[in-house]
């Protein structure tokens, strides 16, 4: 494995820790001190961490964080599978890690932050897999383009602050499975994981094909 490689695999981990840590850490807080931050403060908490680490680590690794994002990356053909295989396993690793972390500092907590749908499972789902479209298409179309590059990482950071104050009191605003997966693991809460990996993979790959069909004449 090549140097350049394991500083990729090591950047997706770092971002996927700090993502979970901070994000449902944020989510833990606010349970612990009866609504001090409120959603927007957890819609908050996840933008301006993801922001931080694009700026750190997309020259990097893209910062992808997010196994759908690389998933779709890998079907658009935006990256090799090899890649995106050790990249998903980096970021369940530094999702899980973040977690348990998590869980040593707040062992009173019983969900860790874990997504679960306020109502219907299909609510959250259909939720999960719109916000995910069009978060991909804003990674598309943000590091598509050079003029963009700069600020990349404030773009997605406001989106992502943008779709979970709309998707939190529903679905709890995930779109991405390792932010999901990893305290529904460690705190046990489980029952509805499945709409947190496939909404939003599903969600990312349209976005993907979708993308591909409008800048076919570009390529």
């Amino acid at each position: 494995m090549k140097n350049n490689d394991i500083k990729k695999y090591l950047a997706e981990f770092i971002g996927t820790f700090a993502l979970v840590f901070c994000g449902t850490g944020a989510v833990i807080v606010n349970q612990q001190t009866n609504g001090s931050l409120g959603l927007v403060g957890i819609a908050l908490a996840f933008g301006i961490i993801i922001s931080a680490m694009i700026y750190i680590f997309g020259n990097i690794s893209g910062t992808h964080i997010n196994p759908s994002v690389t998933i779709a990356l890998a079907i658009g053909k935006l990256t090799t599978k090899k890649e995106a295989s050790f990249y998903i396993l980096a970021q369940i690793i530094g999702a899980v890690l973040a977690s348990g972390l998590l869980k040593l500092m707040f062992p009173e907590s019983l969900t860790l932050g874990a997504t679960i749908p306020s109502g219907e499972l299909l609510q959250s789902f259909i939720i999960e897999f719109i916000l995910t479209f069009f978060l991909m298409l804003t990674i598309l179309g943000v590091t598509s383009r050079k003029e963009f590059f700069s600020i990349a990482g404030l773009i997605i950071g406001l989106v992502v602050t943008g779709i979970i104050l709309f998707a939190g009191p529903i679905s709890g605003g995930s779109f991405n499975p390792a932010r999901s997966f990893a305290p529904a693991i460690v705190s046990g809460n489980i029952t509805a994981l499945w709409v947190y990996v496939t909404a939003p993979t599903l969600g990312a790959i349209l976005a993907m094909l979708v993308w591909k069909i409008f800048n076919r004449e570009r390529q």
